[in-house]
């Protein structure tokens, strides 16, 4: 393949300019010329249509290394803009809890078809991981797992990884097995290589990280994290082993899990595929919901300042300093939630915990509010009195621990309730702290100036 630098920007023009079947000898010339990594690229940035115009010139196994990293719902819909033959190559071609993925994005029809191309064993470990919801980590396992039984010798041991070495998604730790396939733990295939031929398996057993097939993706995949594991037994409710959990399933369960939360932390939806190749209406799905809940939320706020609209008659320059307020609120709320969220997902805090982060957020929210009012206190009374000066100070003070402590209860409730904890941070808590901080703010300027 020579690699001509211009190439790809033809080819890309090439996909754009002329969606129909005449410019495929274009772009079979063009892309013999560019580097598989681009071409990659431009299946990823791509609408369907044009990526299947791609992948009509790309070999086999160039295909299906592409098609495995695209997100499973633009995979469905590449695979209704190919012919069937080369679907079922693709389709053939990938590990089961890759295939299953897919599957739950297609129409059942399509998916009844795609099995009957599948060999008895490949469409027995993929019905077996269709069987688990998509939440449960036994969606995103390979049941294609090595495991050794516990009353083996090393020496049989290894003529069994040998002879299966092209089956299992990773040989480098292998659990051990007892009667009814009971997990018993794990052995590296280091220790197996620098053993004795004789010795026996159960004797080199040591005790192993689990999960069963039907605890929380997330959960699952965080603690396979933290741990700094490379692989990870998942067995059923009775201990027995049916599945083994890899690093790569691993990170794109946590990729999606990241940008999910960032997406609703910042009052959108995730979108399922690359920004470039999402059509206008899809990203303005996205937004459209979150945009509206915001709106209808901000009445609230609009209602408490129609309610104090005579302190404000009465004291103008009240008005000046209620973007600083509000803004001080939510960005302290949004701190102390983000900071919440994460440390549930990887396991720092527990429901249980609630007490203890309400008591540290008041603390942090008292010392962040003392040190900006303080500050606020000084300019305010210095620009335009004492006594809004000491307003000001207060409503800081008061603002910060209040949005501190529900930054930080939030996310926990929502876990409490089985939501998405990042679906109760940024937007609502914003919205929450502006309309509790104009109250705050107007019963402190009420009180502290004498207002009636």
């Amino acid at each position: 393949m020579t690699t001509d630098p211009a190439a790809a920007d033809r080819l890309e023009s090439a996909l754009t300019g002329r969606i129909d079947p005449t410019a495929l000898d274009e772009i079979a010339n063009l892309a013999r010329q560019v580097p598989q990594a681009k071409i990659a690229r431009l299946v990823h940035t791509s609408t369907p249509l044009q990526s299947a115009m791609l992948f009509k010139v790309l070999t086999k196994a160039e295909a299906l290394d592409v098609f495995e990293d695209l997100p499973p719902a633009y995979q469905a819909e590449l695979i209704g803009n190919l012919r069937e033959p080369e679907v079922a190559d693709i389709v053939d071609g990938l590990d089961p809890d890759d295939r299953a993925e897919l599957f739950g994005e297609l129409p059942a029809s399509v998916v009844s078809r795609l099995m009957k191309g599948l060999t008895a064993d490949e469409r027995e470990m993929t019905s077996a991981v269709l069987g688990y919801p998509k939440s449960a980590i036994g969606r995103y396992m390979s049941p294609e797992v090595l495991g050794l039984h516990e009353d083996w010798t090393v020496a049989g041991a290894m003529d069994v990884v040998h002879a299966r070495i092209d089956g299992p998604e990773t040989v480098y730790l292998l659990p051990v097995v007892g009667p009814g396939r009971v997990l018993r733990g794990v052995v590296s295939l280091r220790n197996l290589l620098a053993a004795d031929g004789e010795e026996i398996i159960g004797d080199m057993v040591r005790d192993s990280i689990s999960t069963h097939a039907l605890t929380d993706r997330e959960q699952a995949a965080r603690e396979f994290l933290s741990h700094r594991l490379i692989a990870m037994p998942v067995t059923d409710q009775e201990d027995r082993l049916v599945g083994i959990l890899t690093m790569d399933d691993v990170l794109d369960i946590i990729d999606e899990e990241d940008a999910e939360d960032f997406a609703r932390g910042s009052g959108t939806e995730p979108l399922d595929r690359s920004y470039l190749s999402s059509t206008i209406l899809r990203v303005v799905r996205s937004r459209i919901v979150w945009l509206l809940v915001l709106a209808v939320s901000a009445i609230l706020t609009v209602q408490v300042l129609e309610v104090y609209e005579d302190r404000l008659d009465q004291v103008v320059v009240l008005a000046l300093f209620i973007p600083l307020l509000t803004g001080t609120g939510g960005n302290t709320g949004n701190q102390a939630a983000t900071t919440v969220t994460r440390a549930l997902a990887v396991g720092e805090v527990r429901i249980r915990d609630l007490g203890k982060v309400i008591w540290r957020e008041l603390r942090v929210g008292a010392v962040l509010g003392a040190v900006l009012g303080t500050l606020g206190f000084v300019i305010a009374g210095l620009v335009y009195g004492w006594p809004i000066g000491l307003v000001i100070g207060l409503t800081l003070l008061s603002v910060c621990m209040m949005a501190a402590t529900v930054g930080g209860l939030m996310p926990i409730i929502a876990k409490k309730v089985g939501a998405d904890p990042a679906v109760f941070s940024n937007p609502f808590i914003s919205t929450f702290c502006d309309a509790t901080g104009l109250i705050l703010y107007f019963t402190i300027a009420t009180t502290v100036l004498g207002l009636r």
